[in-house]
């Protein structure tokens, strides 16, 4: 999987939360149509106008759940407890609202969850047995 596209209802507005608050650099911005924004090596996240989305790729029943959202969670590791702290605070700073306050999780990890302007609910965690090889291969450790 090289792209992660969300659908969102304000482009500008999720532009407003990713680049200027939380601080991520897009790679492509087409006001009001799409941001893309690089979120690891060969991976991209999309944030599409949802009218354009649907325009293109069909409308969907919403699915059962909060927000009317697909039972979905979108995952940040970080290095430490503190980063996660970090990023959950400038979330709020910069409009998100943190859902589940970070905290140390049966598995030996820490995480704490925030959503976005439309509700797409991420989780941001130290997961201290996950490791990013140079070559971007992904092992669990320990």
């Amino acid at each position: 999987m090289n792209v992660v596209t969300l659908g969102v209802a304000e482009v500008e507005v999720s532009h407003r939360f990713y680049v200027e608050g939380l601080g991520w650099n897009p790679t492509l911005h087409v006001p009001g149509e799409v941001v893309f924004l690089q979120v690891g090596g060969g991976v991209l996240l999309a944030l599409w106008s949802i009218e354009a989305m649907a325009g293109e790729a069909g409308t969907t029943a919403p699915p059962a759940g909060a927000q009317g959202r697909a039972a979905v969670t979108l995952g940040h590791n970080v290095a430490d407890e503190s980063e996660v702290e970090a990023v959950l605070a400038d979330a709020v700073r910069a409009g998100g609202t943190v859902v589940v306050p970070g905290a140390r999780r049966s598995w030996g990890g820490y995480s704490g969850y925030f959503t976005d302007p439309d509700g797409y609910r991420w989780e941001v965690v130290h997961n201290p047995g996950l490791v990013v090889r140079p070559d971007g291969t992904v092992v669990f450790e320990g």
